[in-house]
């Protein structure tokens, strides 16, 4: 079981900048990818970023070149950097994590993009 634990939304002007954390504890070494995902009121869940174990990444279009996602493998966290925000990034951010057998999610943390 993989308990994951998101940190660092908040509200904040178009052009500002967040970092998201994500800590996952329990069996952390069967995390194979880890990925942020976000929804917006009315719309459907979609992916953001994604990183594997091996450190491969791959982001939606909409956020290329301004979101960057990492990992710190020691610290089993992983971090999503977003830069350039924009008011439509606004929407509830959520870990998550792929094992071969299971996908966890996180609770959830708000991002709010406004003046």
């Amino acid at each position: 079981q993989v308990q994951l634990v998101e940190s660092g939304g908040g509200l904040v002007q178009p052009g500002g900048s967040l970092r998201l954390s994500c800590a996952a504890s329990g069996s952390g070494r069967s995390i194979l990818v880890m990925a942020w995902y976000r929804q917006a009121p009315g719309k459907q869940r979609e992916s953001v970023a994604v990183i594997t174990s091996g450190g491969n990444t791959n982001y939606a279009d909409s956020v290329k070149g301004r979101f960057t996602i990492s990992s710190d493998n020691g610290k089993n966290t992983v971090y999503l950097q977003m830069n350039s925000l924009k008011p439509e990034d606004t929407a509830v951010y959520y870990c998550n994590a792929r094992s071969i057998v299971s996908v966890f999610w996180g609770q959830g943390t708000q991002v709010t993009v406004s003046s």
